[in-house]
């Protein structure tokens, strides 16, 4: 362990943690690559890890979850404030002291016979202003393994503290794994993240959605700053200049996809192309000059690998071909992997997710429909040069985007911050079927952070609204929809990489190099300046693309305002003229 004079708040809460869970020896991780030979070594003895092909697949490992544990549990997730209404309406809410109480209980001798290992981590670019430190407890090599690659760990993360007693705490067990005993909780003002009772990343890398949201976005309220559940994006134009582009999406609308976008045809003949700096995650400060900058504090990805393929997304398929982590997938006869939805032939037969002999005509999932990968961003083909910089990447356009069949034209342009903060603030998704029974429900989820939010959702918005007055050259906001259908219930627009059509388009607007046409709703594109070129799709089918219903329009301004109405008086008075505003215009 590098020789660090650390503060001695670290070791107290270490040494109070060892004392509940009470394991047989405690491991301080360093991040050297012994290290992570000696635990992989002592992962595949115990049956938590299975090693792949290492000539297909070097460096690539197999895990499978407990059955009962295979997806983030949002009912078993809480935020524990001093009063209910600082959670607000859309958290699970618990009493602080009440939920320490119930914790220490589950935690308990939760380690006895097992390892505590210490793993220090650094969310954000090495030396980075931006980045901060948290230290997870944990009793599982998985937890550690990925951590390894989610985030920078060991001794860079020590360094980076230094004698600092301003870290977030993280303490998870596996415990006995019982679903009903299983909490992921949240002390945003302690700094604090507990998850007992479940082995599945979701709940258990507690980088991830605990610290890089849940704790971020409280901590981003108290020191003006922004932690958003958003992919980060450059794209190069045939000049060689980048411009950022920020994005917030839910589940199933290609976040990913967007992420790591591979310019069609035309386009990268004159010379378009598109960099990852972040696939889910972005932390967003105001810099000297007066724009917004982000980080991605995040090293890997944590990856959906069902419906991943090279049809949907070439880039995320290169980058899990080593070095990399299956959760709950196929495993196939020559030890390669394979999930629903994946290029190439089904196979004859494998062990399924559940260790199961499984065969193509079973009629079962192969793999479970949450299997993921936890693969290194730096093996990304299109990661950015700029992907560590400590000061992160100057953030021109905003993108909120949702699945919507009829309402959401493909593109369009807010007004200005307030009125981009009410579309984010009420941007929704359609239901597939893959989500819950019903399809085609509609789901509000406030720039793609409803799970995610650390504390009242109205103090979110009003954050907002508050960062749009100080920062003194905003981004643009916008929003898309990939997902119009026709009368036959088919997509219009074709999607993935020619979604670069649309961002080409967001600049444009952004450089002031393109018009645009009022519309109640927005700013929305001139057919003749969406590029097209070696596109199979008439001029006609871009303007349904790009029309307002304004009766449809005037039932989602009604929608919306039932949705923020849950808010009560704490939601900011702003959101509300803006719904005025929208519906006076679509009266016109």
């Amino acid at each position: 362990m590098v020789e660090v004079n650390l503060h001695p708040s670290v070791y107290q809460w270490i040494d109070e943690m060892a004392r509940i869970t009470k394991p047989d020896k405690i491991v301080w991780i360093d991040g050297s690559e012994e290290e992570k030979e000696k635990l992989i070594k002592e992962a595949l003895q115990t049956g938590e890890l299975m090693e792949l092909n290492q000539e297909k697949l070097p460096g690539c490992y197999l895990h499978r979850t407990h059955p009962s544990d295979v997806a983030r549990v949002e009912d078993r997730t809480f935020i524990c404030t001093p009063t209910k209404e600082e959670a607000g309406p859309t958290n699970n809410w618990m009493d602080p002291n009440e939920a320490y109480k119930m914790l220490y209980s589950l935690f308990d001798g939760s380690m006895k016979g097992r390892t505590m290992y210490v793993v220090p981590y650094l969310m954000g670019p090495v030396g980075s202003p931006y980045s901060k430190v948290g230290i997870e407890l944990t009793d599982s090599i998985y937890v550690v393994l990925n951590l390894r690659i989610m985030a920078r760990i060991g001794d860079v993360a020590l360094r980076h503290l230094g004698s600092s007693p301003d870290f977030v705490k993280g303490l998870h067990s596996k415990a006995t794994l019982d679903p009903e005993k299983r909490y992921i909780c949240h002390f945003p003002q302690d700094n604090t993240i507990m998850s007992v009772n479940s082995g599945y990343g979701g709940n258990v890398i507690l980088s991830k959605k605990c610290f890089a949201l849940r704790i971020a976005s409280y901590l981003g309220k108290k020191e003006g700053w922004m932690a958003e559940h958003m992919l980060i994006v450059g794209v190069e134009d045939p000049s060689g200049k980048v411009t950022y582009i920020a994005g917030a999406f839910p589940s199933a609308c290609g976040k990913t996809n967007l992420a790591m976008l591979i310019p069609p045809e035309p386009l990268k003949k004159l010379g378009y192309k598109v960099w990852t700096v972040g696939d889910d995650i972005a932390w967003m400060r105001i810099g000297e000059d007066g724009r917004l900058w982000a980080i991605n504090p995040e090293a890997g990805f944590f990856g959906v690998a069902p419906g991943t393929s090279y049809k949907t997304n070439p880039n995320a398929m290169e980058t899990i071909k080593r070095n990399t982590i299956y959760t709950n997938v196929l495993l196939k006869e020559d030890g390669t992997v394979w999930w629903e939805g994946m290029d190439g032939e089904v196979p004859e037969r494998g062990i399924d997710w559940l260790g199961r002999p499984w065969t193509k005509d079973s009629g079962e999932k192969g793999a479970h429909p949450n299997a993921r990968f936890t693969a290194p961003a730096a093996q990304c083909p299109s990661i950015s040069k700029e992907w560590e910089n400590p000061k992160g990447v100057p953030i021109s356009a905003i993108i909120f985007g949702g699945r919507r069949a009829k309402v959401a034209p493909l593109v369009y342009e807010a007004f200005d911050w307030q009125h981009g903060v009410y579309v984010g603030a009420t941007m929704a998704s359609e239901t597939t079927a893959a989500a819950m029974g019903k399809v085609g429900v509609v789901r509000r989820d406030p720039m793609a952070m409803l799970p995610f939010c650390g504390y009242n959702m109205a103090d979110y918005f009003a954050h907002w609204l508050e960062m749009g007055k100080k920062i003194p050259k905003p981004p643009k906001i916008f929003h898309v929809n990939w997902f119009r259908q026709d009368e036959n219930g088919k997509f219009i627009w074709p999607g993935f990489g020619e979604n670069l059509r649309v961002l080409k388009w967001i600049i444009e607007r952004c450089e002031g190099k393109v018009g645009a046409k009022e519309t109640p709703i927005g700013y929305v594109p001139y057919v003749d300046d969406l590029y097209l070129e070696g596109l199979d799709i008439d001029k006609e089918t871009v303007e349904k693309l790009l029309e307002i219903d304004k009766d449809l329009w005037i039932k989602e301004a009604e929608d919306s305002r039932q949705f923020l109405s849950q808010f009560g008086e704490r939601l900011p008075k702003e959101l509300i003229e803006e719904n005025e505003k929208l519906k006076q215009r679509l009266l016109r």
